[in-house]
């Protein structure tokens, strides 16, 4: 059986998330295919605790908060990879106030649609919002302070070229901390494959090796990765750090 092309991919995987986006711009419930049972996996709305009253918490895809781990002060510069609903960039965009600025990018229309629309009720003046893949980011080189990201990275078809383009986009110093879904170094092929179908990971995961390797390849330092739930197959969510050396 031929795999099918990057290109292909990436295409089921944007009209996947924009269906989901259209379901929420139509008041409906944007359900990813994340069972209830990943409640206590951290997926979705559950990752983000003591957070209420937010609207785009609703339409919260991801494996967990990255912008917990991410020590954002004022006036940082923020990009978030795969934007989604917006939920980080508003979060974000609070910590890093007036002086800061926050650029959310994704490669669906009708997501961005959803996420400029609670970024108006939400009064935020400091965020905005790009089209584009994350494995081509628009914006220059060194712009930004920190990169995060919440379970996107999986997706993509080209995992090297989107850490490459965030160290890119990145100022020396500047901080990568995401969260992902990764495989166990020594998981059983066939578990795996069916773990990714289970939790979501079109396109499949890297394992903590692989991570690691990639990270450093492409210029990171000061690499960690700490796995937070255990998915089961030899999957589990995990928030990865490193930094772009000054």
């Amino acid at each position: 059986m031929t795999e099918p092309a990057p290109e292909q991919v990436r295409e089921s995987v944007v009209a996947r998330y924009s269906g989901l986006a259209r379901s929420a711009l139509d008041g409906q419930p944007a359900v990813d295919c994340v069972p209830d049972a990943f409640t206590d996996g951290g997926f979705g709305a559950a990752g983000y605790i003591g957070i209420e009253a937010e609207e785009a918490l609703d339409v919260s895809l991801g494996c967990g908060n990255p912008v917990a781990i991410a020590d954002l002060a004022a006036g940082d510069v923020v990009l978030d990879l795969g934007s989604g609903g917006g939920l980080d960039v508003l979060l974000s965009g609070r910590l890093v106030g007036p002086s800061g600025r926050v650029y959310g990018v994704d490669a669906s229309e009708d997501m961005l649609a959803l996420a400029r629309r609670n970024a108006e009720r939400a009064g935020a003046t400091n965020v905005e919002f790009r089209h584009g893949h994350i494995e081509n980011l628009p914006l220059p080189d060194g712009h930004v302070d920190v990169v995060i990201s919440n379970c996107v990275v999986n997706l993509s078809t080209d995992k090297r070229r989107v850490l490459a383009e965030a160290f890119r986009v990145l100022r020396p110093g500047g901080r990568f901390g995401i969260s992902d879904v990764v495989a166990a170094d020594d998981t059983d092929p066939r578990e795996r494959a069916a773990a990714e179908e289970r939790v979501g990971c079109t396109v499949g995961t890297l394992t903590l090796s692989e991570y690691r390797e990639l990270l450093g390849a492409v210029g990171f330092d000061d690499i960690r990765i700490t796995t937070t739930r255990d998915l089961g197959g030899g999957l589990a969510s995990a928030i990865i750090q490193a930094v772009k050396p000054a």
